[in-house]
């Protein structure tokens, strides 16, 4: 589809700006409500890469062009009434200025009855025993305790999944799967890593996997 014939399909504002809603491709994290107008929609277009129009600035704005974490473009979506984007993106660092990886970090209500359970908030909270020390916390126990501790943790749950696995307890298993899981994230967050490392790295695989699979179909 080109550039004419998408914003054919587009409603923009009095202002000539429409809201675009970017998304993490990966992980469908929300990161950021941005606007466009129909320059930085087709400079976005044309570089694959995420362009807004600065509504405080009055101008133009490449994301990353100053701090580095641009956002490759994976696919633009329209609503209903064509006047708002979804922009599905690959991005390279933090969303928001403030240096959180989205902009919606400010969490003004939770009811703690229908929150799902997510590895990305088991992984902050992981993280956050890290950097800030709770006593009492085993997590934060493991840190004071240093690498060696929490290789030697996920060296002995490696051992016990093999043992459930192979009595064929699927419960036990399920149960030391959960260990090795966490002592893992543990140690993720000592050398640094995070979530969306985990994820791109799957992804990529993904990506090789798939590429090979068409290529034998030849």
């Amino acid at each position: 589809m080109t550039y004419e014939e998408i914003e054919s399909k587009l409603v923009f504002d009095e202002r000539g700006l429409i809201p675009a809603i970017v998304q993490d491709y990966l992980t469908h994290e929300v990161l950021t409500l941005a606007y466009m107008n129909r320059e930085s929609l087709q400079i976005s277009l044309l570089e694959g890469k995420t362009c807004f129009w600065s509504r405080s600035r009055d101008c133009l704005w490449r994301k990353g062009e100053t701090s580095g974490n641009t956002q490759k473009i994976v696919a633009l979506r329209a609503d209903c009434d064509g006047d708002a984007l979804v922009v599905e993106v690959q991005k390279a660092g933090p969303a928001c200025h403030t240096g959180a990886e989205s902009c919606f970090f400010d969490e003004l209500y939770v009811d703690a009855d229908s929150k799902p359970f997510s590895m990305r908030a088991l992984m902050e909270l992981i993280e956050g025993r890290r950097s800030n020390p709770q006593e009492g916390s085993y997590t934060t126990y493991l840190f004071a305790k240093g690498r060696d501790k929490i290789l030697k943790k996920i060296g002995e749950e490696c051992t016990e999944v093999i043992i459930a696995g192979a009595k064929n307890d699927r419960e036990e298993t399920l149960y030391e799967l959960g260990d090795l899981t966490y002592h893992a994230m543990v140690l993720m967050a000592d050398m640094g890593i995070n979530y969306e490392d985990v994820v791109r790295e799957l992804a990529k695989r993904h990506v090789i996997d798939h590429k090979v699979k068409q290529e034998r179909m030849k």
